[in-house]
């Protein structure tokens, strides 16, 4: 199938019973509701719990708010059913990403707090969706969001393994974004790869 089948909408223009339907359908989507990178330090998900969790991304993705503008991500849809999701949204927000990931930052000299670069952060398509060119068309919807949102550049951290548990590939592929225009800005590690777009 492909990507074009797929209907990819703003997050915050969708019923947050679809956004959770994407993420319940994976143990990490279930237990992580895409705050990995914006925990505070000192939390864990034992402090915080799935529950609190799930609560922040449901006012992150502003479903709830008629007047929202902004969202913290995308949700794709296949004939009607919620199939994927995808986090995007301005590198700064993901305060984890900014402190302690090594993988965006080595051998480059940038600023992290930079609001004008956007990060995908996960690509998750629902369990028994897989092979149908939706994490694909989420990526592409990626660049077009932070484009459209103002954005001037947009940035990814695929695997670059296939060796990869499947908990560890909701960074997405190397494929998928270069799909997207995305290309790599230094040189891979054995497993991650900084992969960016200048809009």
């Amino acid at each position: 199938m492909e990507p074009a089948d797929v209907d990819v909408r703003p997050a915050h223009a969708v019923p947050w019973e679809d956004v959770r339907t994407v993420l319940d359908s994976r143990a990490d989507g279930r237990r992580c509701s895409c705050q990995r990178w914006k925990m505070q330090p000192g939390e864990s998900w034992a402090s915080v719990g799935a529950e609190a969790l799930a609560a922040r991304l449901r006012e992150q993705v502003g479903c709830d708010d008629p007047d929202a503008t902004t969202t913290a991500g995308l949700v794709a849809y296949l004939d009607g059913e919620p199939v994927g999701w995808c986090a995007v949204e301005p590198r700064s927000v993901y305060g984890r990403l900014l402190r302690n990931a090594r993988v965006p930052w080595d051998g480059r000299d940038e600023d992290r707090s930079d609001a004008g670069v956007w990060a995908v952060t996960c690509v998750l398509t629902r369990a028994r969706y897989g092979g149908r060119g939706i994490a694909t068309a989420l990526a592409a919807a990626a660049v077009e969001h932070a484009r459209r949102s103002g954005a001037r550049a947009v940035e990814a951290y695929p695997m670059t393994t296939t060796a990869a548990l499947p908990v560890e590939m909701h960074p997405g592929t190397v494929a998928m974004f270069a799909a997207a225009g995305l290309r790599p800005v230094v040189p891979p590690t054995a497993r991650r790869v900084v992969m960016r777009l200048e809009l």
